[in-house]
């Protein structure tokens, strides 16, 4: 998914980010079957998983897994460095907010991404990806109504949105009990974009929402 343009962070290397990636599949943090709005940092995004959990069901789990996740923030200020070198002298720069709130969100430091995504949707409103993700990380901090308003203000602007729309349902799904409201989105989204790459994996949402 290469919906936004994406800021270069040289100084992310291979050995470090193949290190970071061994980091995120010992913790188990796949996003389960949401997708991004935007494109990420180069670190694991998704992982196959049997079913989708709201946030409050890992509770137990996030806990066990601290320092790993400690171990993640900070190779996530690692990487951010060069992007927030460059925020000094352009503080406002929506594609340098944009790119830290990948970032952080990719290590699953879902308060920091919500800062940048505000941040960055502040001198970019309009720009549905990244307000999808600022919706993604809110579900994963256990708002469900502040995720589903973000998902609307995101199809005000690109109404057919697809990622939009998957992520939309799978919250209304699983956080608001809504399956219909949750079929209806993705009926509107396979109707929309007939060549979407996960159509396969809609469907099966589609009929376990409609058992």
């Amino acid at each position: 998914m290469t919906d936004t343009s994406r800021i270069s962070t040289e100084r992310w290397t291979n050995a470090r980010a193949n290190s970071l990636a061994a980091f995120c599949l010992l913790a188990g943090i796949a996003g389960g079957w949401f997708v991004r709005g935007s494109q990420g940092s180069g670190l694991p995004r998704s992982l196959p998983v049997a079913s989708v959990q709201a946030p409050s069901q890992r509770g137990v789990a996030a806990a066990s897994q601290s320092p790993v996740r400690a171990r993640l923030r900070a190779m996530a200020d690692a990487q951010a460095t060069p992007l927030l070198d460059k925020l000094r002298s352009d503080p406002t720069n929506p594609e340098l907010l944009a790119g830290v709130g990948n970032i952080y969100y990719d290590a699953q430091q879902y308060r920091i991404a919500v800062d940048y995504y505000g941040r960055a949707l502040k001198g970019k409103p309009g720009d549905a990806a990244v307000r999808t993700d600022l919706a993604t990380a809110y579900w994963y901090l256990g708002n469900a109504d502040e995720a589903i308003a973000e998902f609307n203000t995101a199809l005000t602007y690109e109404p057919n949105k697809a990622n939009t729309l998957f992520n939309l349902g799978i919250v209304k799904w699983q956080g608001k009990k809504d399956n219909s409201g949750a079929v209806a989105d993705w009926k509107r989204l396979l109707a929309a974009n007939p060549n979407y790459e996960e159509k396969d994996k809609v469907k099966e949402m589609i009929a376990a929402a409609t058992k």
